[in-house]
């Protein structure tokens, strides 16, 4: 995956002196970055920093390798612009903004979409649980409560699909209602339990995994969605697909017993079922059914081998996990 990333230039502006508005803040400690990854979106970027820029200290523009005027537009509204010289994906971008984020050594970053779908009048609501320290990540929902009833059909299923999935991720009972919201704080002492291997839309549900393993506080907040701006380059079923596969390679590796062994258990148990039909053929008949036989064999053969890989990989991310803590 990081091989992908061999052709990235990312350009960084030295840091400028932080903006803050005191009226909008509750803190004299705390200073909040927000960050905005974008791709061609040159139209909507200008106001999206201006309207951001009064609840933060520095608003951080990271051009994903636009063929537009984004960067240039984004510059002339005041943010500070990264630039990748190739578009290298969101979760490359979030990535970047993280690390430049700890570079100014700001304490809260907040992430939103570049398309003007997330309203910047939110920011408070999700800085205000990290600035009084009731929250380690605070995700802006649109499911909270019962609300997105905008939100169109085949996109709601979707996300109920992915929220679903992201969920088994998790390594405790975390209740999150919009797992696929771009729309979210952090705290920046939190930083460290971020891997950030998916370079693409995976990354949201990733990061939501690594912090509810890590048992980070996550608290959600209302956040209000336009759907009538923006637009996606991908088909919104590839996109899915996409994040979607992201999503079960994360499950695979911080959970191998759910991605291996629990499938296996289900395959041998289908095996042991076709096994008693077997027999029963055999004494009714007088012969083997073939196809149910080979059929048992297999699914027994390819079950057996999957309990035994997720145990295996297993124990050794219990190795690995213990290795790690003791350095």
């Amino acid at each position: 995956m990081r091989e992908a990333m061999t052709s990235e230039r990312l350009e960084q502006n030295s840091p400028k002196s932080g903006r803050r508005n005191d009226v909008s803040r509750d803190s004299d400690r705390l200073t909040v970055m927000v960050g905005i990854p974008c791709y061609n979106e040159e139209v909507a970027i200008g106001s999206l920093v201006v309207r951001a820029s009064q609840y933060a200290d520095r608003i951080v523009v990271l051009d994903d390798g636009s063929t537009d005027k984004t960067a240039e537009v984004a510059r002339l509204a005041g943010a500070d612009v990264l630039e990748h010289s190739a578009n290298c994906g969101k979760g490359a971008a979030v990535r970047d903004l993280f690390k430049y984020a700890a570079q100014c050594g700001v304490d809260i970053l907040v992430i939103l979409d570049g398309d003007g779908q997330h309203n910047p009048d939110d920011i408070p609501k999700l800085t205000q649980p990290l600035l009084l320290d009731e929250a380690d990540v605070v995700n802006g929902s649109r499911y909270l409560n019962g609300a997105g009833r905008e939100t169109p059909r085949y996109r709601r299923f979707g996300q109920i699909v992915l929220d679903t999935f992201t969920r088994l991720g998790f390594g405790r009972d975390v209740k999150v209602t919009d797992t696929q919201s771009g729309f979210r704080a952090y705290s920046m002492k939190a930083a460290r339990v971020f891997r950030f291997t998916s370079d693409q839309l995976a990354i949201d549900s990733e990061m939501l995994m690594d912090a509810g393993k890590a048992g980070l506080r996550i608290k959600e907040v209302d956040i209000s969605v336009r759907y009538d701006v923006g637009h996606s380059s991908r088909h919104p079923v590839m996109h899915g697909m996409q994040v979607l596969v992201g999503v079960l390679r994360n499950i695979e590796f911080k959970k191998p017993l759910l991605a291996f062994t629990v499938p296996g258990l289900i395959l041998i148990g289908t095996g042991v079922a076709l096994a008693v039909y077997v027999v029963r053929g055999f004494y009714l008949w007088g012969h083997v059914p073939n196809g149910p036989a080979i059929l048992m064999l297999l699914l027994t053969l390819v079950g057996t081998f999957l309990v035994l890989t997720g145990i295996i990989l297993d124990s050794m991310a219990s190795l690995i996990t213990s290795l790690g803590a003791r350095r």
